[in-house]
């Protein structure tokens, strides 16, 4: 313990040398709410805080120095996902998070899985981000063909507060399914994988962008199914609930798993009503800037697809006044 508050020390000391005392108390901390590290929130918040971050005194974009905001110093966390994301949000935990757009709305709004709890009606959007598509992995061999076929199946649906056990109770839902037909376990994708790879799990639900980095790893290693989600179900989830589009996992994103069809939800940037305008409005410009583009271009496959043009799609909340003005001054917003 003394030498952790040593070191500690040390880093504090070392920030004011590097910086100057008065650049060091300028600077601010912000804290974005992703999900686990074997999904796509978590690399993706690394790569937006890396963008917007920037060391107080450092020399504006425009001559050659860093696009971020001066003084900012962004953190992605690991999380839960949406609903834990929210949940901190609500009690000032966290200045912003990630959350797919059917928990962020149903959290504004005090409906859906947020019926009976009250509103988050200090939550706002800062940006829609890029489609999160339902992967339902199965065990290679595990003879699990179609949503139906888990029944009596060993299976994972992510932990309480995550945003893939909602939607993987609404797709047992229209597919006839309860989680009683089957065992079911409340385990992260990381966890799963092994307990896959033990012969000990048959499938598991993960909402992410793809290429997910868990399902990469497992059918790279001992191989896996991805399980169609289509037909009249799928069609019945998309007209009830307006957040969920068709969507299609290309044949190869996952090695020998061919082309399966699914369905998506928004992945969006939701920020505390309390944070300053002024400071989204500046972190919502760095993201957008040809700097963080380039990065978000070379970071990570998903994050090619986070344009400022779908920025505002499917946002189903108010914007935070900061992030308005941006969009406004940018011709995106009238």
């Amino acid at each position: 313990m003394l030498t952790k508050r040593i070191l500690a020390s040390v880093l504090i000391i070392g920030l004011i040398g590097g910086f100057g005392i008065a650049e060091a108390q300028e600077m601010k901390f912000f804290r974005i709410g992703t999900g686990g590290t074997g999904g796509t929130y978590y690399p993706i918040g690394g790569l937006i805080a890396h963008c917007i971050s920037s060391p107080p005194g450092s020399r504006p974009c425009d001559k050659g120095g860093s696009c971020g905001v001066p003084g900012l110093v962004a953190i992605a966390q690991s999380a839960n996902g949406s609903v834990a994301n929210i949940n901190a949000i609500k009690s000032g935990v966290l200045e912003s998070g990630f959350s797919q757009s059917d928990v962020a709305y149903w959290a504004y709004t005090g409906t859906g899985i947020y019926e009976g709890k009250g509103k988050v009606d200090i939550l706002r959007a800062l940006a829609n981000l890029y489609p999160e598509t339902i992967h339902l992995v199965a065990r290679k061999g595990a003879g699990i063909k179609s949503v139906k076929d888990l029944k009596g199946k060993r299976l994972s649906m992510d932990e309480p507060g995550s945003g893939t056990l909602v939607d993987a109770r609404i797709i047992l839902e229209a597919y006839g399914l309860s989680e009683k037909d089957m065992d079911v376990d409340y385990i992260k994708p990381g966890p799963a994988i092994d307990k896959i790879k033990d012969n000990q799990l048959d499938a598991f639900f993960i909402v992410a962008g793809f290429p997910t980095g868990s399902v990469v790893e497992l059918a790279s290693s001992v191989g896996a199914e991805l399980v169609p989600i289509n037909g009249p179900e799928a069609e019945g989830i998309i007209k009830k609930y307006g957040f969920f589009a068709k969507d299609m996992i290309p044949e190869g994103t996952y090695e020998g798993i061919g082309e399966t069809e699914s369905i998506s939800v928004g992945a969006q940037w939701v920020v505390s009503s309390k944070v300053d305008a002024d400071l989204v409005y500046n972190i919502t410009k760095a993201i957008w800037n040809k700097q963080s583009r380039k990065l978000l271009d070379k970071g990570h496959a998903k994050a090619k697809t986070i344009t400022a043009e779908t920025a505002l799609d499917g946002v189903g909340i108010p914007l935070h006044p900061g992030a308005e003005r941006y969009y406004q001054e940018a011709g995106l917003l009238k």
